[in-house]
């Protein structure tokens, strides 16, 4: 796993019962989308570590999850704040002219008048539209609406170009 892009995708926030079972707080959307990975990569600084996904399930709101040879609370306890990634090659197929957000962070991003930006750090889920944050000589945050404000992406070329006003 180490030699492709990792994302992360939950992060261990607590045991549940005494067999070893543990919480786990989904990035994915819905959040039980996290059971169709595995392996996971579970990372907390420098330390990583490959399990497998024995069995999961919704208990209620919370995402809980069973690793192949985690057996007690205690050994579930050890994982607390550890991250769980799963690599690119995991996640299905996009369809075109649909993304993945892990895809477009860190692409340049240029006007229609050739104006560098800067680079995507991050995206916002507002409800209504998703929102670019861009870092460049200041921080913006422009709506992702692909044909009006988003114009073009590539990812061969590490590109995005947006239909916005450099002064905004």
């Amino acid at each position: 796993m180490a030699d492709q892009k990792q994302i992360i995708v939950g992060k261990i926030s607590g045991v549940f019962g005494v067999k070893g079972w543990i919480k786990v707080f989904s990035f994915t959307d819905p959040r039980e989308n996290i059971f169709n990975y595995s392996p996971w990569l579970l990372k907390k600084g420098s330390d990583c570590k490959t399990v497998k996904l024995v069995d999961g399930k919704l208990q209620g709101k919370t995402v809980v999850a069973q690793l192949d040879g985690f057996t007690d609370r205690d050994q579930a306890q050890a994982l607390l704040g550890w991250d769980v990634l799963i690599t690119q090659d995991q996640l299905p197929e996009t369809g075109a002219g649909e993304f993945y957000w892990s895809e477009l962070i860190g692409l340049e991003v240029e006007n229609l008048q050739g104006i560098r930006l800067g680079v995507i750090d991050s995206l916002l889920e507002t409800g209504a539209n998703d929102v670019l944050i861009i870092q460049g000589d200041r921080e913006r945050a422009i709506p992702f609406i692909q044909g009006q404000t988003v114009i073009e992406i590539n990812l061969n070329l590490g590109r995005m170009i947006v239909d916005w006003d450099s002064e905004f």
